[in-house]
Order: C-alpha cells, then structure tokens, then sequence
C-alpha cells in the first residue's frame, strides 16, 4: 500500500516563526509528531513517503504514486487542508484524516472517507482492521483516553530532520486543571497520562543518535502535570541523559505553579530546560475568575515569574483580552503587565471559544458563537459575540499589539529579561547556521528595519552590559523581528465601521434579538 501521510501548511503566524527561522537557514520550527507516530503504528509492508508542506510542495508524481492519503491538521491549518482535500479527490484517492481540526467538523469535509478522530492508539486499530477486511467504516471515535505506554517510538526516520529548528517529542497527555476556553481537557482529559522514564530516553537517544543537536520541545499541554513522577524519574533521568552531551536543550508548557516548587525548577534547570510557555491570560482576578483559572489566582504573578525566570528558565506566556468580565481599562492593564514581566514572547489574543469547550457550550446555549475558529491565537479574530462593543475591542486588541512589538516597548522588555534571566552553564553546540543568523540580523534588523535604532542601542548594551547573554539578546532580536512582521500583516485590513454586537450578530444569522437581550442582562 503507497501512503502519503500529507501535513498542510501553516499560514504566516505567531507561532509559525517563519520570519525567525530564516535566520538560521531552517525551513519550519517543529515536525509533525502526530504523523510520525501515526506511521510507526501503520502495517510494516506500507510503503510510506511523507511530505510536510510546510517544507516542500506537493507534486503530481507523489499523487500518481500514491494509493491513499493520511492528513493530520490543526485548526490553523483548515485552508491548506482544504486545498490538499481537493487535489487528492481529484486522483480519486482515498483519503483518510484525523487531528484536532476534524473533532467535530466532520459534516464540513465531505470529501474525506474516513475520520480516525481522539487518539490513534485506540481509533487507527479498528480502522485498519476494518481496512484489510475490505469494509472500513467513514468515522472512528471514542470516550476513552489511550495508555500512552504503548504508544510506538515516532518514525523520525521519515523527517527531513535538519530543515526543522526544534524537534517535538511528547511526554504526558492530559491536564488536571479547568480553564473554560482550553480544549486540552476536551481532547485529552484531566489525568495526566505519562509515558516512562525509560520510553523517553530512548525517543531523545534515537534523536541525538540521528545527529539532533538543537532544542527539543517537550510538546506537553502541562508538563509538570505529575509532579510526583516528573521529580521521582522523569527528571533525574534527563539529567543523567544529558551528562557529557552537547546541544538538545528543552522547552516546554507548564502552569504558574511550577514556581511553588523550588525543587522541582532546580531540576528542570539542571536537567536543561531554558524555556517555558505558561498561560498567564490575565491580570485580572475577576477574568481569571470568570475562566476557571483557579492556578492563576490569589497570586503575584510578576514574582512568580520572576522567580521562573531567576531559576534559569525563560517564560514565554499566553494572554487573552474578550472575556466577558473585561472592561477597557483591560488593553492598558495587559501592556503594563507583559511590560513588567520582561516576557519577551507574549503571545495576546482575543478570547475563542474551540469545540468541545465548556466556554463552547455555554456560549453555544446563548447563542454567542458565530463561524468556525481559525485556530491562529494572535490574529485578533474571534468566533464569539463578546460583551464588548466589537470594535472596541478589536481596536483595544491592536493596541496592545501595536505598542508591547513596536522596536521601543519590544527592546525596553528585552532588557529587563536579560537582567532577569540567570541561566545556567551548559554545554551548547555552536553551529554555523547561527554565525550566518547573527550577520542577517545586523542587515535585516540593524540595517533594513525601521528598528535599527532601538536594535542597535539594545545590541550595544547586551554587549557591555549582559556580554555573557548576547546570543540571547540576537535571538530576542530576531523574534521581534518576526512578531513585527506579523502585526504588520494581521493589522493591514482596517477595522470596519462601528456596528453593534446585536447588528453583527444578527447580520450573522447567529442569535435572535430575545437572545441578545438575554445577553446584555447578564
């Protein structure tokens, strides 16, 4: 059987970092790990080819080859999937998907012939049981939550390993926390499912042993989500892993009670972690409140960070304007805040509402979803009718991003993370990707921007100031460059004129004006 296990290209996003890769000579930032585990779990006889779009495009001869088609997609990829849906269809290929993206949207992809939706471990078995016998069936699901004990080694064997910067590899699935608007729980649940020590290492081994020098994202929702066993194995097994390597330092996702623990972040440091995304959200209680964001109350945030940040690890965090509680104060509030922190990569997005959510379901019984989420968290788009008036917000939301990435407020935040910022020695491997990188900075950012000079002054005052901290200070240089970029292209088409939330919502065909009515009483 000829398969093409087919993953769609991302759009130009905050996360895409396709501005910032460049940099260093790489084509995307992280590989489909979905699919490579996917493949390690498909017939040994299947003769498999896969093409990540984001790398390479899709030719005829590929699609002549080609016996059936797998698809895996996010949300933020529904356009390219799309796209690829049609081309397949027209090799009469059968085409087979799975992914967050068609979690519920099945009605929406009349084309595809089969949905192997939730995790594969339990949903691709039938399927291809169902497969050989000749009569498989168009959707595959199920309640449960897979032991991911059992779940195969990745066919990184299948990558293009060297044209990504950072290589994914999972740990846990599953949160135990509840914040409304998140989808991990939806799709995962609260128990955090781990793999073990001795499954882990042998993923990093395959790696390292394919000659993989660069970070490794540990692609957890919530990685200290078990502290127990993060602390008894996982942990110290990293740091006998790393002991006399080079390169492979970690990031990863975690909750603001990392910072409860010092234990527990002395050995994330000594086991190599130097960066952490964590879903701050909010300064405000009331908001948090509002989100179910339990571990994010009754809290000082900045010193919790600062503490993250003082360990040795680097915190990049999520915010969110929209939520119902929210007044205008809100957009200078979150400025302030992000500015305060020294995080340097803040990504800020307006409030959605993906499938499965309880903040679905309650907007859902109100009558306050409009089309489908598209799944790119910093684009200022929303599939809500939120309490505020929609162009204020709109307005406020470009506000925030026009001041926290423009060259003053980005460098002022810059500064403090390196005075902040108190890494850790460890062995890294220099490559010649980042001598080049650090030459295209001083022509794209130092010379070419409207930036070169805020990026000057900064680059100067790292040198004298952090001179121990400068290839941070270049890296940091270099994402501003792709966060600026990315404003600039989210914020070209203007806001539309003032209308109402009752007229857009009704113009949508969403909700009723008795709804509405309901809605401005809550």
């Amino acid at each position: 059987m000829n398969t093409l296990l087919l993953y769609p290209q991302f759009p130009d996003t905050f996360w895409s970092f396709k501005h910032a890769v460049k940099f260093v000579g790489r084509a995307a930032c992280n590989p489909p790990l979905g699919l490579v585990t996917v493949a390690a779990m498909l017939p040994k006889d299947w003769n498999l080819k896969l093409i990540d779009l984001n790398l390479d495009p899709l030719k005829e001869d590929d699609l002549t080859w080609a016996d059936m088609v797998m698809i895996s997609a996010m949300d933020v990829q529904r356009n390219s999937t799309r796209e690829l849906i049609k081309r397949c269809k027209k090799h009469c290929l059968r085409i087979i998907v799975g992914g967050p993206l068609f979690t519920g949207e099945t009605d929406k992809f009349p084309e595809v012939d089969h949905f192997i939706l939730n995790e594969a471990e339990l949903t691709l078995p039938p399927f291809l049981h169902d497969l050989a016998k000749g009569d498989p069936k168009r959707v595959y699901e199920t309640p449960e939550f897979a032991d991911i004990c059992q779940t195969p080694m990745p066919r990184w064997d299948l990558l293009k390993l060297m044209r990504y910067d950072s290589m994914n590899v999972q740990f846990s699935r599953g949160c135990p926390f509840n914040c409304d608007f998140c989808n991990v729980t939806a799709l995962l649940g609260h128990r955090p499912r781990t793999k073990t020590a001795t499954q882990l290492i042998a993923e990093l081994d395959m790696l390292y042993n394919l000659g993989w020098r660069r970070n490794i994202f540990l692609v957890d929702d919530n990685f200290i989500g078990n502290k127990r066993i993060l602390k008894d194995e996982i942990l110290p097994a990293l740091i006998q892993w790393r002991k006399g390597k080079s390169g492979c330092l970690f990031l990863t996702e975690a909750s603001i009670n990392m910072a409860d623990d010092d234990d527990l972040l002395q050995m994330m440091g000594e086991a190599g972690f130097t960066s952490v995304f964590i879903g701050i959200e909010t300064p405000d209680d009331s908001s948090l409140t509002e989100c179910h964001k339990s571990q994010n109350q009754k809290r000082n945030l900045i010193t919790e960070i600062r503490k993250i940040q003082h360990a040795g690890i680097q915190v990049m965090a999520g915010f969110i304007v929209g939520f119902d509680s929210d007044s205008t104060t809100i957009f200078q509030r979150q400025i302030d805040f992000i500015q305060k922190s020294g995080i340097v990569t803040a990504m800020v997005g307006i409030l959605q509402a993906p499938y499965g959510t309880q903040l679905y379901k309650r907007l859902q019984s109100e009558g306050r979803l409009l089309d489908e989420m598209s799944g790119d968290n910093a684009d200022g788009n929303t599939n809500i009718i939120p309490i505020m008036d929609i162009v204020t917000l709109k307005k406020g939301y470009r506000h925030i991003m026009t001041e926290i990435y423009g060259p003053k407020l980005f460098y002022e935040r810059a500064r403090t993370q390196l005075k902040e910022f108190k890494p850790r020695k460890a062995p890294v491997t220099i490559e010649i990707q980042e001598i080049f990188a650090l030459f295209r900075a001083f022509w794209k950012i130092g010379i070419v921007s409207s930036g070169r000079r805020e990026f000057w002054r900064f680059f100067f005052w790292a040198l004298f100031k952090e001179p121990a901290k400068l290839p941070l200070a270049v890296t940091l240089s270099i994402y501003g460059y792709h966060f600026r970029k990315i404003s600039a292209q989210n914020f070209r088409v203007p806001i539309e004129a003032p209308i109402n939330n009752k007229e857009t919502a009704i113009a949508h065909g969403k909700v009723s004006m008795a709804s509405m009515a309901n809605i401005h009483k809550a």
